[in-house]
């Protein structure tokens, strides 16, 4: 998320729209391809690293503080695009977490 941040800072001028677009095929993306061991923490990665690629996206020039202020900002005015992209993450973690334990049980 964070070399995607840079690069929606360099193609699209930070723009949090398209940031937030990007961050879906991610979330999907890392549910799918997350290892069984660690399904359970596919909910939990995925809010941290939308904070982390935000970093970059968000508006603060002048400083460490005018930075997380915007970083908070930003966080605040996309909750949709996170909770959308957290929730996509969650219920196919929990699809795949349910078939595998039908797997082990039927075993």
């Amino acid at each position: 998320m964070f070399v995607l941040g840079l690069l929606d800072q360099v193609l699209f001028g930070a723009s949090l729209t398209v940031y937030g677009v990007l961050f879906l095929p991610v979330c999907v993306l890392t549910a799918v391809w997350i290892r069984r061991g660690d399904l359970l923490t596919a909910p939990v990665v995925v809010p941290i690293a939308f904070a982390v690629g935000l970093f970059p996206v968000a508006d603060g020039s002048g400083g460490l503080g005018n930075r997380l202020m915007g970083l908070v900002t930003g966080l605040a005015t996309q909750a949709g695009w996170l909770y959308g992209g957290t929730l996509v993450a969650g219920l196919i973690a929990t699809v795949r977490r349910i078939r595998l334990l039908n797997r082990r049980r039927r075993a």
